[in-house]
């Protein structure tokens, strides 16, 4: 597969040292924007080729690598050998942009960490991301979305009263590092195209999920408690009636924030039309409100209350499972779920690509790759190396690292 449409960031070039998905996300996404992404792995390969969601694997192919990995030329590199880490030296000083989500140290021991990058190249642009970040109390522990999640403590916000905390179960902390990446790598190329000089980002996980969470900490840092669930389940401890999701006689409809005497008068219940209950928002009563508007969303399916309550633009919307999300019309408008050829997988069917560029079309040039498909071929193509040059790389001892 190769579309040769030239995206915003064509002729820029990223050497990716990232595994799992903060990283290979960003990555992804900056190769869906038209950069050269040139993606060194292990010999054993990135982590996430032997993890998958579901256990799903068309044709070997890990499906949670192939979600994450499009767009971008794999190279298999032994950076314990000399000449696997002089590959890798070499591909760097032809790159514009160094993106690691290496524990920190890792590439400073290796001796291609930013210090020792920047002095030869001022103009890189070097991104380390992890777990807690660079330093601190936290820098030699694992960092992982749970754990990142948990400690931001945004898990007390979800589930019922009384309930264990809960934690999404998209990998939040995982995909917003990924966003802060990407903005972050972009700003600094203008800075660079302002200056001429690169720099060191540093984004990590957990500051990624607080920094998400930041109406949610400002106000429990004005009001100085802890926010109490709803023991009815309305999904957010800070908002109240009408607020939430609810069974309807066939699904779920959702509610946003709608005046709770305007939305029981369209629904035609009795007992709401008084001033006291012209907010979008009661907390004091809210679990005893939510209780009586489920025992009428039940009366009718999701589709009946959508065609009464839309016309009156009440905040409201179906509750699609992935199979509905899948074909539902705007999500099929918008191009978001979209489909490339694999060499191995076949045809891969995910997600597309979300921001649009009316002169600068972001596209799927490229497949996820195969572990070390493009090695000969960046290393020729990249660094000018001989086919000697080439297999001693190939060749070069302990596969197992």
């Amino acid at each position: 597969m190769e579309n040769n449409s030239r995206g915003a960031l064509t002729g820029l070039r990223v050497a990716d040292f990232t595994q799992l998905v903060q990283g290979p996300w960003a990555t992804q996404m900056l190769g869906d924007m038209g950069a050269d992404i040139i993606k060194i792995e292990p010999p054993g390969g990135d982590w996430m080729r032997h993890y998958a969601y579901g256990n799903l694997y068309p044709a070997g192919e890990s499906i949670s690598f192939l979600g994450f990995n499009r767009n971008k030329r794999s190279i298999a590199l032994d950076l314990k050998s000399p000449e696997g880490l002089q590959a890798a030296r070499d591909i760097i000083s032809r790159s514009d942009i160094v993106i690691e989500n290496f524990r920190p140290g890792v590439m400073d021991r290796l001796g291609i960490g930013y210090e020792a990058l920047q002095a030869e190249q001022p103009g890189l642009i070097y991104c380390a991301s992890s777990g807690y970040g660079k330093d601190g109390p936290y820098r030699t522990r694992p960092g992982q979305d749970l754990l990142a999640q948990s400690l931001a403590g945004g898990a007390w916000l979800n589930g019922r009263s009384g309930d264990i905390p809960v934690v999404t179960a998209v990998g939040q902390a995982d995909l917003l590092t990924s966003l802060f990446i990407v903005q972050s790598v972009l700003a600094a190329l203008y800075y660079r195209g302002q200056t001429g000089k690169g720099q060191r980002i540093d984004a990590s996980l957990l500051n990624s999920i607080i920094a998400f969470h930041t109406q949610e900490i400002t106000a429990y840092l004005y009001k100085g408690e802890n926010p109490e669930r709803s023991a009815t389940g309305i999904p957010n401890p800070w908002l109240g009636a009408p607020y939430g999701l609810y069974p309807t006689k066939d699904s779920y409809i959702a509610i946003g924030m709608n005046s709770v005497r305007r939305l029981a008068g369209i629904m035609g219940m009795a007992g709401y039309d008084r001033e006291a209950f012209d907010g979008n928002n009661i907390i004091e009563s809210r679990d005893a409100i939510y209780a009586d508007f489920a025992a009428v969303f039940r009366t009718k399916t999701t589709a009946d209350w959508l065609e009464l309550l839309l016309p009156h633009d009440v905040w409201c919307s179906q509750v699609n499972t992935f199979r509905e999300m899948a074909v539902d019309p705007q999500v099929r408008h918008n191009s978001m779920i979209v489909e490339y050829d694999h060499p191995t997988a076949g045809k891969v069917t995910t997600t597309g690509i979300p921001v649009q560029f009316s002169v600068t079309p972001a596209g799927i040039r490229r497949p996820a790759p195969l572990l070390g498909e493009h090695t000969a071929e960046v290393l020729k193509e990249v660094c000018g190396y001989t086919e000697g040059q080439v297999q001693a790389v190939i060749q070069s001892p302990d596969k197992t690292s």
